[in-house]
């Protein structure tokens, strides 16, 4: 979450009372729909979640947050409870439930990626100026720590947007925030050179027979 403050209910109220699905994202919120059997509509409701704040990033040139009638205006449409889609959208960290700017970046804290230098990787963001918890007065960057996301084979990292940086240190992280910065779009996934996912630094030791082939190792056991 960007700030411990919440926005104020009557601006948010004037400034999205009126939310509507864009002509482009109703007929993709009918497809979503209609993954789901007759009576199990309400199943859409995280991805309906989901697309909700993008149209709200896309007319905010932000990553995207969850007003409470946009949440409202999805609920509607499912026949759900407010309060039931509320409780998804407070529940997972992917919705935003106030403003973020326009890169939401979250720094993974957690201990393979802490033993791997994400303080380091804090340390850079904030010299850049950005602030744990707030979005930076130009209204580019939100700084949120978050708990593991399943990069640790290639930890340190960040979650931008839907970008996953990998293999960080301090200069990289820089390096990655003054592209953004400038309207670049830095190379996502692993920064370390020579590496595309996360097979191991120097190449493989184990099953080293299946990296050309398809090699039957059964008759050797």
């Amino acid at each position: 979450m960007a700030d411990v403050t919440l926005p104020d209910e009557a601006e948010v109220r004037a400034r999205w009372g009126n939310f509507a699905w864009t002509a482009e994202n109703a007929t993709q919120a009918e497809k979503i729909i209609a993954r789901y059997p007759a009576g199990r509509q309400r199943s859409a409701i995280m991805p309906l979640l989901d697309l909700a704040q993008r149209q709200v990033g896309a007319e905010t040139q932000t990553q995207g947050w969850l007003p409470v009638p946009v949440i409202e205006y999805v609920a509607a449409q499912l026949d759900m409870p407010f309060i039931r889609a509320m409780e998804v959208a407070t529940f997972y960290t992917m919705y935003n439930m106030v403003p973020v700017g326009r890169y939401h970046v979250q720094v993974c804290g957690t201990t393979p990626c802490m033993l791997r230098g994400s303080d380091d990787v804090m340390q850079a963001c904030k010299n850049k100026g950005l602030v744990k918890g707030k979005t930076t007065p130009d209204g580019l960057f939100t700084l949120t720590e978050v708990e593991c996301m399943g990069n640790c084979s290639s930890a340190p990292m960040v979650q931008i947007n839907d970008d996953n940086y990998e293999d960080l240190d301090y200069d990289r992280t820089i390096a990655i925030l003054e592209a953004l910065a400038e309207g670049k779009q830095p190379k996502a996934g692993t920064q370390e050179p020579g590496r595309h996912t996360v097979e191991p630094l120097g190449g493989p030791t184990t099953l080293t027979a299946m990296v050309d082939g398809n090699h039957d190792y059964r008759g050797e056991w």
